[in-house]
This record gives structure tokens, C-alpha cells and sequence, in this order.
């Protein structure tokens, strides 16, 4: 059984890809990296290609609709020598990615949706895969048009968020649509959407995916990557101090790499972190609103890592 670890925007940091990996997930993501941005010299985007050490495999996860930002962004994650695969992101719901013609807005496009992928495979010897949805909505379904864009485009895999782009990331997951598509394929296919414990994740696998991605229930609790393979999981204090040395980690690596860049001291870093993240590990502690209102008066590391005796 194979676990990946969805790319989300904010959230699936070098830092948080550590600890998901030494937790039990088999393959990350990185956030998703703006071809544009990177193509017009953002210095800020260049920071989400950060890789820790003993992070193990990463995949690099960049969005897009213009085939020539794109091949560049392909060229740039592939010189670093970092990433195992490069993924085109045709699936992001948000209303400010779609807007620009990106993310889900290409998931009734599989004809461009071809070009771009092709466009990235000039540029790089990795495999090169598609993460999307079945469809814009209910009644229009394009996931089998997508996948052939993918398969011709010659990808090594497709990810499918198996929720249409109308129910951005709630609602009911389509594991019929799922299991039709693993039958169509000749690519290996991740199943993602909704897992988030043994029955969900038994669910998913009679669709006959090749892996399962964890998306929100990761960063709810990254201890799901251990539970869903029977394996005992650290304690939330435990994971809560973990990850913020991650952090703190990750903060002296960028300091290092990008010395003319804006890079946030430990006390700002981590303190956005918390408020951002890592407080999803209080839910259900003993004293856990009490735990949420101290939040808001955070400000520096010294705080954040006395919030860990609060934990039960």
C-alpha cells in the first residue's frame, strides 16, 4: 500500500513533508509553485523548492496555463536534482487560481491540458504526471478525455481528486467515477479526496488505485500516515515539538540560501507556522479552547514551545 501526501497551498512545506515522510508517507509534494512566478523572476516562489535533509522522495507540484512558464518551471525543478517527478496541477479549485486560467479551470481543457504536459516533458528527464478532478460538475464528467490528454502526453501517472470542481473539497467522493477510470488506464492512478481512517481507506482501495493520497486529514493529523499502516503514532505534544524544530530547520536553510531575500526570523517564522498549522494538534486535548485562545497571543518561539506543556 502506497501513501502520498497531497501539495497544499501553505501548507506542505519541506518542514511538513519531513515529518509526514518519517510518519509513514511514502511519496510528497511540494506547495504548489507558480510557473508564472517563477517565470518572472520571484525569488519568494524559488523558496518552495526547498528540500531538508531526510525528507525522502519529493515530487514538485507546479501550476500554470502558458506552456512556455511552464516548461520553464519544469527546467528549473529538474536542475536541482531534488525532486523525483514533476506534477501539472489541473484540479486546485480556488476561485483566485481558477480565475487566472489555472488549477481546475484546465479540468474542461484536456486539448491544452496535452500541450502543457508535453511542453514540460521537452524540458525534463523526470516522469512527468497530472493531478485533477472527474469534472468541472456533476454533468459534465472529463476525467476520461483527461486521462487520455495525459496518457498520449506520455505521463507516468495521474492523480485523481475523485470530487467534481463544483464541490471544491467537500461533499461526496465519487469512488464509482474512480474505479472507471483505474479500469480505462494504462498509466498508474492515486485515488485522493476523503480519506481519513481504515474504512475510508479500505473504500478507496477496491477502486484499484496504485497509491492514496491524504490531503486535509494530513494536516489535521499527520499521525494518519502512521494509523492507516497499524503503526503506533507520537504523541500531538510530540509531533507539535518535532515539527517545530522542522521549522526552525527549514528557517536557518532558507536564511542561508537566500541571503538578500526577506526571510522571517525564528520568532515570526514559526509563530505564522502555529497560527497557520500547527494548531490543528490541539483538537480534542483536554483544555484545547484554552490552548486556541492563548494563540492569538503568540508572538515568539520562547511562547511557542511553552504551549507544549499545556499538552496532556
Amino acid at each position: 500500500m502506497k501513501l502520498v501526501l497531497a501539495p497544499l497551498a501553505d501548507f506542505t512545506n519541506a518542514a511538513f513533508r519531513k515529518l509526514a515522510y518519517e510518519l509513514g508517507a511514502d511519496l510528497t509534494y511540494t506547495e504548489m509553485v507558480s510557473a508564472a512566478a517563477l517565470a518572472h523572476g520571484s525569488s519568494p516562489t524559488r523558496h518552495l523548492f526547498e528540500k531538508l535533509p531526510g525528507e525522502g522522495p519529493v515530487a514538485c507540484q507546479i501550476f500554470g496555463h502558458n506552456p512556455d512558464e511552464l516548461a520553464y518551471a519544469a527546467r528549473e525543478a529538474t536542475a536541482l536534482k531534488r525532486f523525483v517527478a514533476i506534477d501539472l496541477n489541473a484540479g486546485c479549485p480556488m476561485p483566485r487560481i481558477r480565475h487566472e486560467g489555472d488549477g481546475a479551470a484546465l479540468v474542461p481543457q484536456p486539448q491544452l491540458v496535452h500541450d502543457l504536459l508535453v511542453a514540460i516533458k521537452r524540458e525534463t528527464d523526470l516522469p512527468v504526471t497530472l493531478k485533477t478532478r472527474p469534472g468541472p460538475s456533476p454533468d459534465r464528467v472529463t476525467m476520461f478525455e483527461l486521462l487520455d490528454a495525459a496518457e498520449t502526453a506520455g505521463c507516468a501517472g495521474l492523480t485523481l481528486h475523485a470530487r467534481f470542481t463544483s464541490q471544491m473539497h467537500g461533499g461526496p467522493v465519487h469512488l464509482d467515477l474512480l474505479a472507471e477510470l483505474v479500469q480505462r488506464a494504462h498509466i498508474p492512478i492515486t485515488g485522493n479526496g476523503g480519506v481519513h481512517n481504515e474504512e475510508t481507506l479500505k473504500s478507496m482501495l477496491e477502486t484499484g488505485v496504485d497509491a492514496v493520497m491524504l490531503g486535509r486529514a494530513a494536516i489535521t493529523n499527520p499521525a494518519h500516515f502512521a494509523a492507516l499502516r497499524g503503526l503506533p503514532a507520537p504523541s500531538p505534544k510530540e509531533l507539535y515539538l518535532r515539527h517545530i524544530g522542522y521549522l526552525l530547520d527549514l528557517q536557518k536553510q532558507l536564511a542561508r540560501n537566500f541571503p538578500d531575500d526577506h526571510v522571517p526570523q525564528p520568532d515570526g517564522f514559526v509563530s505564522v507556522a502555529l497560527h497557520r498549522h500547527l494548531f490543528h494538534y490541539f483538537r480534542g486535548l483536554p483544555g484545547a479552547a484554552e490552548i486556541r485562545r492563548r494563540l492569538n497571543t503568540i508572538r515568539t518561539l520562547d511562547e511557542t514551545l511553552a504551549l507544549a506543556e499545556s499538552f496532556a
